[in-house]
């Protein structure tokens, strides 16, 4: 990353950022995509029982990986202000975070994971694919995390099409396992959806040794030396990533659990119902990594300027993150309405369940400028290191205004599970204003700081 001084160097710049952390984003979210979608040609039963397993174990993946995100503000800073002599130290901790962070979560997994399933009454099938799908995942856990710290240090750097590089490595591995798992092929076990588990566990392997080895031997990372000294547990640093992390992960979570939450709540209707929605709720999710990664864009340059004192390009920065993801929300949208029938395809070849996929696709092109404010407002306010407000917002925005909300519409009017739905449109948008309104307010705060 350099200084840029125009609008349009700081768009070059901002792009050369966004290009690879959107390639990157897309790739971890096709992992998930084509488990369920693979899942899905095995049989409806697999489907839904991976796609009730996933909508358990994304928020708390998004939201565990949102406290070891911390890394990439703290870095970033630290680059701009010139201290890069401290770097090591912190990503050292926060790998050694990530792992207290995923033993705690196995242990809970342990505990809690069958009562969870057993309460929401799924047919036996569908109970067993989720269960052992988990059970299979979970053996991934720790080289997950410890991937997030990686490639939370290497994107802070602005090197993030090594980040994209390392990901897109996961997509032949984790599709090449898919096939020979779930469907049984060349002499391996047919495992069903328990084979996307096991497929995925074995790709977070590869992805985070292969991230090893980059951080290790590439410039620049090499220069940094993580891994040449052994430093004993920081509780002191520790701290730090959480108080930053903490907020973080916490606002990941309310905003992905929403989704998780209706999952759950939707439990009582039929199986064909539940795969629809999961159907619709996965392709959604893969749209929802332009907003993202755009969200993960303005953190490490809107950090950058800040660690430098150069608020105005913090601010304009922050504008055209936003414009930016506004302008594509709105293709999106279009997109997923004009081709709902086709996408629905990809899912299912059952007439039945194609329908219900496109209709609930088309409440799914509701949210997308919701979102394309909201999240890269989030990842500005990140590089402020303004997070505690964005915990309370997402939390009243989501699970105090849109879930009550669409449990109503969907309970009490015609619309039954897609109200659901329209909940979600409501809170998502009240999230959007607040957001906003909270990062306007930093920013004139920080220039109001800057001229005293």
């Amino acid at each position: 990353m350099i200084p840029t001084a125009t609008w349009s160097q700081k768009y070059v710049q901002f792009l050369k950022i966004l290009f690879p952390v959107l390639v990157t984003q897309i790739a971890l979210s096709l992992m998930t995509f084509f488990d369920t979608n693979m899942s899905g040609h095995a049989s409806a039963q697999d489907l839904a029982g991976v796609a009730i397993g996933s909508s358990l174990w994304m928020p708390i993946q998004a939201g565990l990986s949102g406290i070891l995100v911390a890394v990439t503000p703290i870095v970033s800073q630290l680059v701009g202000s010139n201290q890069r002599a401290k770097i090591s130290f912190s990503v050292y901790q926060a790998l050694l975070l990530s792992v207290l962070v995923s033993l705690v979560i196995l242990i809970i997994g342990i505990l809690t994971v069958q009562p969870i399933l057993s309460a929401m009454s799924l047919e036996s099938r569908v109970h067993e694919v989720a269960l052992h799908f988990l059970i299979a995942l979970s053996a991934g856990i720790v080289p997950l995390f410890g991937y997030t710290v990686l490639r939370s240090y290497i994107d802070a750097l602005g090197q993030t099409r090594f980040s994209m590089l390392i990901t897109l490595c996961s997509l032949p591995i984790n599709v090449g396992l898919n096939y020979l798992l779930i469907f049984g092929k060349f002499g391996f076990p047919k495992l069903g959806g328990v084979g996307a588990g096991v497929a995925s566990a074995i790709t977070y392997w590869c992805v985070f040794l292969i991230a090893v080895l980059v951080v290790i031997l590439a410039a620049p990372f090499r220069d940094d030396r993580i891994f040449s000294r052994y430093h004993r547990p920081s509780g002191q640093k520790w701290i730090e990533i959480l108080r930053l992390g903490v907020p973080m992960g916490f606002a990941i979570f309310f905003e992905t659990a929403i989704f998780a939450g209706v999952t759950l709540l939707m439990s009582r209707y039929d199986t064909l119902t539940i795969a629809a929605h999961q159907a619709a709720q996965n392709f959604a999710s893969t749209l929802y990594m332009l907003p993202l990664s755009i969200c993960t864009a303005l953190t490490i340059l809107v950090g950058y300027e800040v660690g430098a004192g150069r608020l105005r390009d913090a601010r304009q920065y922050s504008l055209l993150g936003i414009g930016t993801a506004v302008l594509l929300s709105v293709c999106t949208a279009v997109i997923l309405l004009a081709f709902r029938y086709p996408i629905s395809a990809l899912y299912s070849s059952d007439p039945v369940l194609i329908e219900s996929i496109a209709h609930f696709m088309i409440y799914a092109s509701f949210y997308q400028l919701s979102d394309a404010i909201a999240t890269p407002v989030q990842g500005a306010l990140r590089g402020y290191k303004d997070v505690n407000p964005a915990f309370f917002l997402t939390f009243l925005s989501y699970w105090i205004i849109g879930l009550p909300v669409g449990y109503w519409i969907a309970n009490y009017t015609s619309l039954a599970a897609y109200g659901y739905w329209v909940g979600l449109s409501i809170g998502l948008a009240v999230g959007a204003v607040t957001l906003l309104s909270r990062l306007l307010w930093v920013q004139r705060k920080f220039y109001r700081l800057a001229n005293h």
